[in-house]
């Protein structure tokens, strides 16, 4: 067999060569070879609502999206994410030009960036930040200039992102409420950057997956800010909402040029996707307010479970105002180091956490944060806990 070719030039695309295996893939397989609980990656251990289950099944059943779906989404989902933006915000979109199906949020985000991105741009991004989001900038040749969440409020501070803005900014990526540290965007500080977006001319990408998960204030669209509908990108999918995060069903909702420009992207990246559990997500979408209000109710009382046995085994605990991630600092233990501690923590108790430092172009930012996860069962949570007390002792 002949010899590969050799070449002094990388294989990979020099712009993905800072990333990797993505920490969750690790974790989660580190998870599986300890026999671990895992606290790291956010996917629920139980299945959403048997009727949007049945949904999806009935449709199978029907031939309804078993072949290629239209390229914006089938209409009734796509008519379902509007009536869900009229519903709960008071936001109009058109579902035939202002709506479009995206192979879950990622694909979204994937979409708009390499859309509205070209190369020296930059984007300002809050740190830390979910890892697609500096892959998908990179990927776009684009430049990301973070903005950094702080602990112990982790709130955006205005005046510095003032000062980040250059005549190169392009795009405004935000994310409410916020991956990792739970941080739930204001009315006030939404209308601070809508209006900074506007004074300088700024695209806006909002990824607001954890819109329903809301424990302490409430979820304000930055698109029905004055002046922001027609530069505002709103990404959302049913996996976080509907506890079907296998079925990758996501969606954009912007003005029609904006949507016209990340479809553009998107038919050259999945085309279509997901056709017999689009019909599904758009009868979840119609489901009455006690569903939504119960499955928040359900989370937040997780959320305490998990934050209560995290501060008792000697985690600082930052209480996370949404999302299903709770945000802790290992210094009580004498530990500096989360990535270290983290890679030991499933032989020292059998649980699996993600350090924090990852999702920061500045490590040091978080270098002693850790992120658990508190969408699993009681009993999950129960035992994880009381593993973790282990810890001191």
């Amino acid at each position: 067999m002949a010899a590969m070719t050799s070449s002094a030039r990388p294989l990979l695309n020099r712009r993905l060569a800072e990333f990797g295996t993505t920490i969750f893939a690790e974790m989660s397989a580190l998870a599986v070879s300890t026999g671990s609980i895992n606290l790291g990656q956010g996917f629920p251990d139980t299945d959403g609502p048997g009727e949007v289950r049945e949904a999806a099944v009935r449709a199978l059943r029907d031939g309804r999206g078993n072949q290629y779906p239209p390229g914006p989404g089938v209409p009734e989902l796509r008519t379902a994410v509007s009536d869900h933006q009229r519903r709960f915000y008071d936001l109009a979109f058109d579902p035939d030009t202002e709506v479009l199906v995206t192979a879950g949020a990622t694909e979204a985000i994937a979409a708009a960036l390499l859309a509205l991105l070209e190369p020296g741009d930059e984007v300002i991004a809050f740190e830390p930040y979910y890892d697609s989001y500096a892959a998908c900038i990179a990927m776009a040749g684009a430049k990301r200039v973070p903005l950094t969440l702080r602990a112990p409020s982790f709130r955006p501070d205005l005046d510095e992102l003032r000062s980040k803005i250059t005549p190169r900014t392009r795009l405004l990526l935000l994310n409410t409420p916020h991956n990792p540290t739970g941080t739930v965007l204001t009315a006030e500080e939404q209308g601070a950057i809508a209006a900074l977006a506007v004074e300088h001319d700024l695209l806006v990408v909002t990824d607001e997956v954890y819109e329903h998960l809301v424990y302490e204030g409430a979820h304000h669209p930055i698109a029905a800010l004055p002046g922001m509908r027609e530069r505002t990108v709103t990404i959302s999918s049913a996996g976080k909402t509907f506890s079907f995060t296998g079925w990758k069903v996501g969606w954009v909702t912007a003005a029609g040029p904006l949507v016209a420009a990340v479809r553009t992207a998107k038919q050259f990246l999945t085309y279509v996707s997901a056709g017999p559990f689009q019909y599904a997500i758009a009868e979840a979408l119609r489901l009455p307010d006690a569903y939504f209000d119960g499955f928040r109710a359900d989370l937040r009382r997780k959320r305490d479970l998990l934050g209560d046995g995290l501060r008792a085994a000697g985690f600082q605990v930052y209480q996370p105002q949404g999302t299903y991630f709770i945000t802790t600092d290992i210094t009580p233990f004498g530990e500096k180091d989360a990535y270290a501690f983290c890679r030991a923590l499933p032989e020292r108790c059998g649980v699996v956490a993600i350090p924090n430092s990852v999702f920061y172009d500045d490590p040091d930012a978080g270098r002693t944060q850790v992120r658990f996860t508190f969408c699993k069962k009681d009993d999950v949570l129960q035992e994880a806990v009381r593993r973790l007390g282990t810890l001191v002792g």
